[in-house]
């Protein structure tokens, strides 16, 4: 029998099904390239880095924070000195962003949240800065080393562990009642003196409060205070009087008459003590010629002498001083 070439009604409901899916992916792919920006004019920009754990193609690319393309390549670079330019990381970005990228642009690697992908992220430049052409270098700002995070944060955790066990030993030591904090902790004696001197400092601030004895008079007795009052106006009422110029303390502390007297006095003992040492009269010969006192220890020495004679015999001395006529004197 021949075949009908007609198309049946089943035939067509599958083509007709199969278009509309073909459709439905089709849009599909339009929005997600959309998203991802697989239909945008692109451009490349080079970053060289000295590592990139985590990184890989295909991976994302960010412009302050908002996706702006993808890792193109990622390839060594010669062996060379320079550690921090080992690799050479290729960037594809989407081209309306290209005036969001210039030459003071930083690039970094970073994770997307805590444990997330590695992904390149650059911070957008300035206008006064000059856009990057395709192929230009944008600069590698450092990243943080997680590594090393990591490794501190563990030797962070093994001085928790060794503080753990320090702290254990040390209220383990107290439990046993080592050491002066233990007796304290543990001695039942020391806790009964303790009582007890509790129980003394008690009675004495009773007896205290009841105001007899020196203290508690000085605690509840008026008179003290009423007195320190009257010895503070007293004083108040002096130093009134002293900042008033009157009086001698007044005056010494105010009256400049006192002053210049004594600066003249001074000025005058200087003149003097001036004269004596400097001077060609008695005074200097006096303090300063050794012959004119020699001169004068030796008459005062003779002097001396001849005055213990007079008083011993004295008759040499004073003859023909005294003449005494009984009745009458010749006359001349």
């Amino acid at each position: 029998m021949r075949r009908s070439a007609a198309i049946t009604w089943d035939q067509l409901k599958v083509g007709l099904t199969m278009l509309i899916g073909i459709g439905i992916l089709g849009v599909a792919l339009y929005y997600i390239g959309r998203a991802a920006n697989l239909f945008a004019d692109r451009y490349t920009l080079v970053a060289l880095l000295p590592n990139a754990p985590g990184l890989r193609v295909g991976g994302s690319v960010m412009i302050a924070g908002q996706m702006a393309g993808s890792v193109e390549d990622i390839a060594f670079m010669p062996v060379d000195a320079d550690t921090t330019r080992n690799l050479k990381v290729t960037m594809s970005i989407d081209e309306s962003l290209r005036e969001q990228v210039r030459s003071d642009s930083r690039v970094k690697l970073r994770t997307l949240g805590l444990l997330g992908d590695k992904v390149l992220d650059i911070s957008p430049g300035t206008p006064r800065h000059a856009m990057l052409t395709p192929g230009d270098t944008v600069v590698v700002q450092p990243a943080l080393d997680y590594d090393a995070v990591i490794a501190q944060a563990a030797g962070a955790v093994d001085d928790v562990v060794a503080l753990t066990r320090d702290f254990r030993q040390l209220t383990g030591g107290l439990v046993r009642g080592e050491g002066t904090v233990g007796a304290l902790l543990t001695d039942r004696a020391l806790y009964d003196q303790f009582t007890g001197t509790l129980g003394r400092t008690n009675a004495l601030m009773a007896r205290v409060q009841t105001s007899r004895g020196t203290v508690g008079r000085l605690l509840d007795d008026p008179r003290l205070y009423n007195d320190m009052v009257t010895l503070v106006g007293s004083m108040n009422a002096t130093i009134a009087q002293v900042n008033t110029s009157q009086g001698t303390v007044g005056k010494l502390l105010r009256d400049t008459t006192l002053y210049a007297n004594v600066v003249g006095i001074t000025q005058k003992g200087d003149s003097l003590m001036r004269l004596l040492t400097q001077g060609d009269g008695l005074a200097n010969k006096l303090l300063t010629d050794q012959t004119l006192y020699d001169e004068l220890n030796r008459a005062v020495t003779s002097l001396n002498a001849i005055l213990a004679d007079v008083r011993q015999n004295p008759q040499p001395y004073t003859k023909g001083l005294i003449n005494v006529c009984l009745f009458g004197c010749g006359k001349k």
